[in-house]
């Protein structure tokens, strides 16, 4: 695809827009993913008691969607712009490219960290040891991380709508291999466990939690911390509007509720089963959490099905993370091929993926990542909402013919700087900085703003609100014409696709019942013999449907527009 395909300077047209669906695929596959391995170990390590995990996982995941559905999606919908081409038209051109640059590095080692827990999975195939150091101890492992970079790189290139229908297929399996991990490695916990035989009662899960698996060891880390991190881990996303570049496409502004199915399964669910698996592999093995990689810790709780699970969660979160990250760079040329620059953009992001401290610090990283773009945020909610209602002139920089908004430049750079400064003397923990930054930044772009020609009337202004005003009563009318004008039927699926589907969830329900069955006897064996069994069933006839169902409805001539 060329870039003006991929990053729209312009509005998105009423008839790109998509159904609720592709986004509740794309939340769920994206969030139920490699970091979730990493992250619900980590838990384990902090040293945080059950309870604080349990309801600071809540608290916190749940002003996670806040933030998506009150903030990132709206904007997003009344704008129809990404990230980029939306902070252009406040900041100007001068402030996206550096903006971009930082983004898209940021994204990188993000993606990277991903590519190493999938390789930390493939890794046992070949009787290579744990990589849980800084740097790779065998050439072995680098090997293997270049194999599997080549792979997310190409699904990356493919662009937004093979990353969404990769995750349809994976997200359902994904969501369950969680879940059998832990019904299959709490007898192990459960064993562990002193005067505990097995668990009857919320207040024998608590017991066994808090003596086996999230043990209170620290007392420096607590409920606020867990909740805080909740909230931060996708500050990029949603506090700094990054996922304004999917969200353009929704139909709704509620559409960005749906990131509840990606926080709640992905980053509540699935955090504590990956605790779970965890703690069991580590008492299995007889050695501490930290000695070993997501890869050990699934294959031991899931044999062959856990490599795979391992394989296909760091892929769901790092093909679009490359895809954003290509699109963050390719926004400093609208000229350059987003293909050929995500290309080059994995290169680098799979030479990042052979160091494994990529994903033994992913903790601070997401917590860094977020100080250094939530001024960001900070400064495109204060323009978009605010701004209007203090009586200031939206895009105030770009009507006075500005190529940098230095209000916006500044209070970027000086953001960032009191944020690390903060951090470092230890005044805050990283985790409870970026709300307060985000204060500091909306009074310092305001008070920058007012002083270099925010309050000043623009005879452009009027005229580009008019405009805008027409392009939305457009949209609202074609929104409004029944779904049959809008060529959104439903083709009705051949029998063999159906068999299919069917087929599929059988298999899932299959795996849910060997989980059972291991929990139940307590022999780990019931998974890592016979999992891999309808695991492969699924992929197989869970692919099959979605691809002629694809077909049938390419044969009816249904529109169904690529999402950029």
């Amino acid at each position: 695809m060329s870039t003006s395909e991929e990053f729209e300077t312009k509005p998105v047209h009423p008839e790109k827009l998509q159904s609720a669906k592709t986004f509740a695929a794309s939340y769920a596959g994206e969030h139920v993913a490699g970091t979730e391995f990493v992250i619900g170990a980590l838990f384990v390590s902090w040293g945080v008691g059950a309870t604080d995990v349990l309801i600071g996982l809540l608290f916190g995941n749940l002003l996670a969607v806040l933030t998506w559905g009150l903030i990132t999606a709206p904007i997003a919908t009344d704008t129809r712009l990404t990230l980029y081409a939306y902070l252009e038209k406040i900041a100007g051109p001068g402030t996206i490219k550096l903006y971009s640059i930082v983004n898209g590095v940021l994204f990188c080692v993000l993606a990277g960290a991903m590519i190493t827990v999938s390789a930390s999975a493939v890794r046992i195939l070949f009787g290579i040891e744990d990589q849980v150091g800084y740097l790779p101890t065998d050439l072995r492992f680098v090997l293997v991380v270049l194999g599997v970079g080549a792979v997310v790189v190409y699904m990356a290139v493919k662009g937004f709508k093979k990353l969404a229908a990769f995750a349809e297929v994976c997200a359902p399996w994904m969501i369950l291999m969680f879940v059998v991990g832990a019904m299959v490695m709490l007898p192990t916990s459960v064993a562990a466990t002193a005067g505990v035989d097995g668990i009857s009662s919320f207040g024998d899960f608590l017991r066994v939690a808090n003596e086996s698996i999230w043990k209170d060891t620290d007392g420096e880390i607590g409920i606020l911390h867990v909740a805080a991190f909740a909230w931060v881990a996708n500050l990029a996303m949603h506090g700094s509007l990054g996922d304004m570049t999917l969200l353009r496409f929704a139909k709704n502004s509620n559409y960005g509720y749906f990131s509840a199915l990606g926080m709640f399964i992905g980053h509540y669910l699935a955090w504590i089963c990956a605790g779970i698996m965890g703690a069991g592999a580590a008492i299995l093995l007889k050695t501490t959490i930290t000695a070993i990689d997501p890869g050990t810790v699934a294959y031991q709780a899931l044999g062959a099905s856990g490599i795979l699970a391992v394989i296909i969660a760091g892929w769901t979160t790092s093909n679009p993370t490359i895809y954003r990250a290509g699109l963050a760079f390719s926004s400093l040329n609208n000229s350059w091929s987003r293909a050929k620059v995500t290309t080059v953009v994995g290169v680098i992001t799979t030479i990042i993926a052979c160091s494994p401290f990529v994903f033994s610090g992913l903790l601070g990283f997401v917590g860094y990542m977020g100080l250094l773009l939530a001024p960001v945020g900070a400064i495109i909610v204060a323009e978009h909402w605010i701004f209007p209602k203090i009586g200031f002139t939206r895009y105030w920089s770009t009507y006075k013919g500005n190529t940098t908004n230095v209000a916006a430049f500044a209070t970027w750079i000086v953001s960032m700087a009191v944020g690390v400064f903060v951090e470092q003397s230890g005044w805050l923990h990283l985790f409870f900085i970026l709300i307060p930054l985000w204060t500091f930044s909306t009074v310092m772009y305001i008070v920058l703003a007012s002083l270099m020609g925010a309050k000043d009337s623009y005879p452009q202004a009027e005229a580009a609100e008019q405009a805008e005003l027409a392009r939305k009563q457009e949209e609202r009318a074609y929104l409004a014409k029944p779904q049959a004008d809008q060529q959104e039927l439903s083709p009705k699926a051949p029998l063999v696709v159906k068999l299919a589907k069917y087929t599929a969830w059988a298999s899932l329900a299959a795996c849910v019942w060997i989980g059972a069955a291991a929990y139940v006897t307590g022999d780990i064996s019931w998974a890592t013999d016979w999992l891999i069994m309808p695991t492969l069933i699924y992929f197989v006839t869970a692919t099959y449907a979605y691809l002629e169902g694809s077909k049938a409805e390419e044969c009816q001539q249904v529109s169904v527009p690529e999402m950029n």
